[in-house]
């Protein structure tokens, strides 16, 4: 496994990350995700992102559980706060901060994160509260950093602007083949402040890895195909002009780079120095096995223009 460095941290994070969103919020068996959560470690991913939001807190439970006994020092915890966990708790108060973090620590069976993120920006809490809040919260020890998910660039450039309160290392925003928008100003206007970039879906939430076809319904046991998690899926990726152009991208990875159509996507969001690692759901061990290996591969960059000519009237 590859190490970057994330943003202005001390953190060495695997470029490939494993993530928890829909798969062990409940998607997934739970002795499946213990299994996947130990072969990742096997395979030097120890970095493990999740939420409290997901599951309401059933996601931060499993991990918790599958990460028992093992060194604190050798693997690197991400959690969120910022959506409903009830009726009244949600937002970025410091009451929330407080609260919420304290939760999430119980349930994940440690007393610090690696990493603290607001998952989204919060219009109804003053931001100098919040940054104030996550500031107490390091000072406390109770998370070695602080980031955020999906903040519009305005908010992100305040919040380093005011003075005296822990800085952001990193920022989680969507990005693959199909969703590049990042590209353009988040990554330019983070990288002057020194916050790297955790990507979440990078293989589009699996329509990245080919299982799906324009001529074929969504296979048995596929994310598409399952009542909670094909939910989240957006439907303009399961349209067949994009599915079409998907499987032209897969031929290029299998036949011209060698690898599968997954590693390939996962190569192509890794090939921007500004992400510090791609977070990767897995509902088996071999999926695990198969995102990991992505790290090793490099692909002619010519092979990446292809597949962006291809693939940009669907971002």
């Amino acid at each position: 496994m590859k190490y970057r460095q994330l943003g202005n941290s001390d953190l060495q994070v695997p470029v490939i990350s494993l993530g928890s969103w829909l798969t062990y919020s409940g998607g997934v068996e739970k002795r499946r995700s213990l299994t996947c959560v130990h072969k990742a470690l096997d395979l030097g991913i120890n970095f493990f992102d999740t939420a409290n939001v997901y599951g309401r807190g059933a996601a931060e439970s499993v991990l918790g559980e599958a990460l028992a006994g093992i060194p604190r020092h050798s693997y690197m915890l991400a959690t969120k706060l910022f959506g409903a966990m009830s009726d009244t708790d949600r937002g970025l108060s410091r009451a929330q901060i407080v609260k919420q973090l304290d939760a999430s620590l119980k349930r994940l069976g440690t007393d610090y994160v690696d990493l603290y993120q607001c998952h989204r920006y919060d219009d109804d809490t003053p931001l100098d509260e919040t940054m104030g809040a996550l500031t107490e919260a390091v000072r406390q020890g109770k998370a070695r950093y602080v980031g955020f998910s999906e903040w519009p660039l305005d908010k992100i450039e305040a919040a380093a602007k005011i003075p005296g309160v822990a800085r952001f290392v990193s920022s989680q925003p969507q990005y693959s083949m199909l969703w590049a928008s990042p590209e353009t100003e988040i990554f330019p206007h983070c990288a002057e402040l020194g916050i790297g970039q955790i990507v979440w879906s990078p293989l589009a939430q699996g329509v990245l890895t080919g299982k799906y076809t324009p001529d074929a319904p969504p296979p048995a046991g596929s994310r598409a195909s399952h009542g909670t998690m094909g939910a989240m899926l957006p439907k303009r990726w399961l349209q067949a002009p994009v599915l079409t152009a998907v499987q032209q991208v897969k031929l290029i990875a299998e036949r011209e780079a060698g690898v599968s159509l997954a590693q390939f996507a996962l190569a192509w969001v890794l090939r921007r120095q500004e992400v510090s690692s791609a977070i990767v759901g897995a509902t088996r061990p071999a999926q695990v096995m198969e995102n990991a290996a992505a790290a090793e591969y490099e692909i002619a960059p010519e092979l990446f223009a292809r597949t962006d000519e291809i693939l940009a009237s669907f971002r």
